[in-house]
């Protein structure tokens, strides 16, 4: 049992040492280079496909090329991948070469355990890769990766930031990068490092989800690149990797040799996405999948402000009715009240005019009795009329035509001044005060009107 494990072992550092790391940018799952991804929420897409490239050298030329498959589905991440690795034994001033790199098929999965607020854990295993060279299909350990990850979500006004740290065995270790080629001896062993990135989505190209600039450390270099959308379901991939390598562009290839990628992929919406003016789905912040839990944090915070402002305007809007119901029940009040003082104006006047009838019935009786010479019954009666009327000249005229009759000189030029002060153009009265006056009043008629 013992020499059955030494053999195994044996059998994976020789193929450890056999191969080099030949992954291609953009072919593991997730938005990012050459690390992984972490996000809050399961992704806006059933599934996301595509192929991508990295070139190397023009002369001779030299590329890496791949396609893959990805899905995410109750917080867990499968993918699958094929790439042929670029030709590392090949030397700038060689036209030819008989290396034939190997075709890899490489699976990949990843669990997200935690998700809080706009921050994600997630672990998983990446590259398990199976190479088909001419000895079969064999499993390349050195690019088998565990890893850990975790991701903060950000939104900038009208940009939003996922930023990644994580730490990571076999790719994300440092490796040799001054050897003479992958096939010589390297060292033996598990290499581990640390990585990071981030992916900042920016409002350019909105409607179909948005540019992405890509940058990240992948353990043994630097990645920066650009995500930009085609339409809402397609998008192009671009890029350089190991940018810091670029000034030995023209050196002999190596592990970790710098490269530009470009790539093309296609995205299918699950049957609840949301969709974007374009039609496609609406990806989220950080595509593809992630949501942005400070986006909707803003929206909801938001939202409340609006309810609250609504709230409150419908307060004001309940004070101002309950005002204008106070001022209306006021009108109502001083309506009432003038209605009431236009009645009693009516009752007054009603009230005038009957005292008025009823006082010249007096002053025509008072008329009749001094004709026949009855001054005593003819006085009475104008007393009467003056009682419920005292502001009528004719009665104060007729009370001193009555105090002359009966010899009360006095009397009778007190009553004609209060007739003539009544009724300044009582001119009948204004004669007999004249003839009064002048000695002469017997030959002038007395007031009987």
């Amino acid at each position: 049992m013992k020499h059955l494990f030494r053999i195994i072992t044996l059998t994976f550092v020789l193929v450890s040492v056999g191969f080099g790391a030949t992954r291609v940018a953009y072919l593991r799952p997730g938005p990012m280079m050459k690390i992984p991804f972490s996000s809050v929420s399961q992704s806006p897409y059933l599934f996301t496909a595509g192929f991508g490239s990295e070139l190397h050298n023009f002369s001779p030329f030299n590329t890496a090329n791949g396609g893959y498959f990805s899905m995410e589905t109750a917080g867990w991440t499968f993918g699958f991948s094929t790439a042929t690795g670029a030709d590392t034994t090949r030397l700038a001033n060689l036209e030819v070469s008989t290396y034939k790199a190997p075709i890899e098929f490489g699976f990949h999965l990843q669990r997200r355990v935690f998700a809080r607020n706009n921050v994600s854990f997630s672990v998983g295993l990446q590259d398990i890769v199976f190479e088909n060279s001419t000895g079969g299909l064999n499993l390349d350990p050195k690019e088998l990766s565990f890893f850990g990850i975790v991701s903060s979500q950000k939104a900038m006004g009208k940009y939003s930031t996922n930023m990644f740290i994580g730490f990571g065995t076999g790719g994300f270790g440092a490796i040799d990068t001054v050897q003479i080629d992958t096939l010589s001896k390297q060292p033996t062993g598990t290499n581990a490092g640390v990585f990071a990135g981030a992916i900042v989505k920016t409002p350019y190209l909105e409607k179909w989800g948005g540019v992405d600039i890509v940058g990240e450390f992948d353990g043994n270099g630097i990645n920066v690149g650009l995500r930009i959308p085609l339409t809402s379901d397609y998008r192009l991939n671009l890029g350089f990797t190991h940018i810091e390598k670029l000034p030995k562009w023209k050196e002999r290839y190596w592990e970790g040799h710098a490269g530009m990628t470009i790539g093309f992929e296609i995205s299918a919406p699950r049957g609840s996405g949301i969709k974007t003016p374009g039609g496609g789905p609406s990806p989220a912040p950080l595509q593809p999948g992630p949501i942005n839990m400070a986006d909707m944090d803003t929206t909801l915070m938001m939202a409340d402000y609006t309810v609250n402002t609504l709230r409150d305007s419908m307060g004001l809007m309940t004070n101002e009715m309950r005002n204008l119901i106070t001022r209306l029940s006021a009108m109502e009040q001083h309506s009432k009240f003038l209605e009431d003082s236009l009645k009693a104006v009516r009752l007054n006047n009603n009230v005038s005019e009957q005292n008025m009838n009823n006082a010249m019935r007096h002053l025509s009786r008072s008329l009749r009795y001094f004709y026949a010479g009855n001054y005593r019954a003819s006085l009475q009666e104008v007393e009467a009329a003056l009682e419920l009327n005292p502001n009528l000249a004719l009665a104060y005229a007729r009370r001193g035509s009555i105090y002359y009759k009966l010899g009360d000189i006095q009397r009778a030029t007190i009553n004609w001044n209060l007739a003539l002060r009544m009724d300044p153009e009582y001119d009948d009265v204004r004669n007999v005060l004249k003839a009064l006056h002048e000695n002469r009043l017997k030959s002038t008629s007395m007031i009987e009107d």
